[in-house]
């Protein structure tokens, strides 16, 4: 159509009833007399006004989608036009509902091929997020099936459409439009002869959706990630470090963090003053002060408001000698996380186990995972996170040699891409002449993101300077995780083939 003057995406009023009859019966030129009765749509337009629109061209109704709210548990999953309709009353809609369900959506000939379609249907996208519903759900036709219903059952349809080897105008613009096919509904509408009076049942997910909480708190989506860049030095005694270690707490409370990331073996300038036994009886020494710290490091939480992952600390356990870290939450609960992997020179030469518990852990800013150091080396331990639904990866480590630091960094960055999450690493800087096996120290922290457009193009969200005592602060959006994960240029997650090889716990 040539001279567009407008375009107007608006709400459906009674005035456009013969308009808009006139428009369904262009449309459905295979189905005659299916248009809607006058009754029809003002029953529609008074139950739930703003699932009604039309989109208008030149001030000329092109198109139309009509739309109702259903307590879809309702419904059994092989349900009819009829039933979900209330036999026409529309009566199944109910404001208290969890899915929006689309009663027809139709463009008029003469203004096919604007994409007016795509508009209608990002409509009712919008106005589900807006509600906070579930999702988007309809019966959608297959009209071009009565050309093959001799050859193949509907499901084969479906696949040969899907896999471009049938060409469906309809069901082309739907799954191109996000909607998956969930199902194939018999007898969905009474005398669509062309669809064989078989539909599909398309559906579009709400990645907002939230279940209505009755507790006063939310989950964040923009989070705040404080990482400290911790300096080894020499400290007179528990305390003085315990001093500084409130220092950064303070820092990156002062600019609202949700969370402070402390290095991997931060507390190791304590084993100077054991610095004459062997290195195993030092480290078990270091051992002693873990809880002691664990308690601060919670009450720093709670009294400065903010998320501490405290790193990491050596910590004895049924006689053996483990690499662990907590959680410290700032509503006062505690959780323990373990390095599953040790490093050669962490077995050799202090006698360390490896933990055996993987898991996430829930906070006020939604799933996160944590992997010590060498941990993050394995991709799939961050995997399995990633499948119990974390958003956030933590990683203390502790390098000695910019080598080792690489060897971090570039795993630590490959996690955010595959799983499509962000990845905050924290290290430690500088020297300790004084503590055997801990001489020297390489860090550079950093957050990392996923690679699409809606993220930094190299992936690197915040980065310090490296090998400088500093804090590094950075915000995260979590809803632009969930948008990569249904629209991302790939996707990573969902791409995976499970029908040749999956990945599981013991």
């Amino acid at each position: 159509m040539e001279n567009i003057e407008n375009i107007e995406l608006t709400y459906l009023s009674i005035d456009d009833y013969q308009e808009l009859k006139s428009t369904m019966i262009d449309a459905y030129t295979s189905m005659p007399n299916s248009y809607w009765k006058e009754e029809h749509i003002a029953e529609l337009i008074k139950r739930f006004p703003e699932g009604q629109v039309v989109i208008k061209v030149n001030n000329q109704i092109a198109g139309c989608a009509l739309s109702i709210i259903l307590d879809y548990t309702n419904f059994d999953e092989h349900h009819t036009y009829k039933e979900i309709t209330g036999n026409y009353s529309f009566n199944t809609h109910t404001a208290k509902g969890d899915v929006l369900y689309g009663i027809d959506v139709f463009i008029k000939p003469d203004f096919r091929g604007l994409r007016l379609g795509r508009r209608l249907y990002d409509y009712r996208k919008e106005l589900c997020e807006n509600l906070n519903l579930k999702g988007v759900a309809f019966g959608g036709r297959i009209p071009n099936f009565h050309k093959y219903s001799d050859q193949m059952s509907p499901k084969e349809y479906i696949d040969k459409v899907r896999r471009k080897e049938i060409h469906d105008p309809v069901l082309n613009f739907q799954i191109s439009n996000d909607f998956h096919p969930a199902k194939v509904l018999k007898g969905y509408l009474e005398g669509d002869d062309a669809s064989a009076e078989y539909a599909v049942l398309l559906e579009w997910d709400n990645i907002y959706y939230e279940k209505p909480n009755k507790k006063a708190t939310q989950i964040k989506k923009i989070v705040r990630l404080g990482l400290i860049q911790w300096q080894m030095r020499p400290y007179n005694g528990l305390d003085e470090l315990l001093q500084q270690v409130e220092f950064f707490v303070d820092s990156v409370s002062g600019y609202r963090s949700d969370f402070a990331l402390f290095p991997e073996f931060f507390n190791a300038p304590l084993m100077a003053e054991n610095n004459h036994m062997s290195t195993s009886d030092a480290i078990r020494e270091l051992a002693k002060h873990t809880a002691t710290i664990v308690e601060k490091f919670s009450a720093l939480a709670i009294s400065y408001n903010i998320n501490i992952i405290s790193g990491s600390m050596p910590e004895m356990k049924d006689g053996k000698l483990y690499n662990v870290g907590y959680l410290c939450k700032r509503d006062g609960t505690k959780e323990r996380y373990e390095k599953l992997h040790v490093t050669p020179d962490e077995a050799k030469v202090w006698g360390m186990q490896g933990g055996t518990e993987l898991k996430t852990f829930d906070t006020d800013c939604g799933k996160i995972g944590i992997l010590i150091c060498y941990d993050s080396e394995f991709p799939e331990l961050s995997r399995l996170l990633a499948d119990d639904g974390m958003d956030i990866l933590f990683v203390p480590f502790l390098t000695d040699t910019q080598n080792g630091y690489s060897r971090v960094r570039h795993c630590a960055q490959a996690r955010a891409i595959e799983n499509e999450c962000y990845v905050a690493i924290a290290g430690s800087v500088g020297n300790l002449p004084k503590v055997q096996n801990m001489d020297i120290q390489y860090a550079q922290s950093m957050v990392f993101t996923p690679c699409d457009f809606s993220f930094p193009t190299n992936g690197v969200k915040a980065e310090a300077t490296p090998n400088t005592e500093m804090i590094l602060i950075a915000d995260v959006d979590i809803d632009l995780l969930r948008e990569l994960n249904q629209f991302g240029s790939v996707r990573n997650l969902k791409d995976r083939r499970k029908d040749l090889f999956e990945l599981k716990k013991v």
